[in-house]
């Protein structure tokens, strides 16, 4: 990915689809908790909110994303 925001703002789209159904008033409240749960279980994946490594199987043909160690 070229911009390092980019994982961020779809994590607070995704955040706000969700929150439909939630008071306007419930809203702030939730959504910072709901944003870093989700980019805390991303960080098992991209580093710096914008690398990511894949790994390629050429034989299976299959492509995986490798855990950030």
């Amino acid at each position: 990915m070229k911009d390092p925001d980019v994982l961020d703002d779809s994590i607070n789209d995704a955040v706000l689809e969700s929150m439909e159904d939630v008071a306007e008033d419930e809203v702030d409240l939730l959504k910072e908790h709901r944003a870093e749960k989700i980019k805390s279980l991303c960080s098992k994946w991209f580093q710096y909110g914008e690398y990511i490594t894949v790994e390629i199987d050429t034989e299976s043909e299959t492509c995986i994303v490798v855990p950030y160690e």
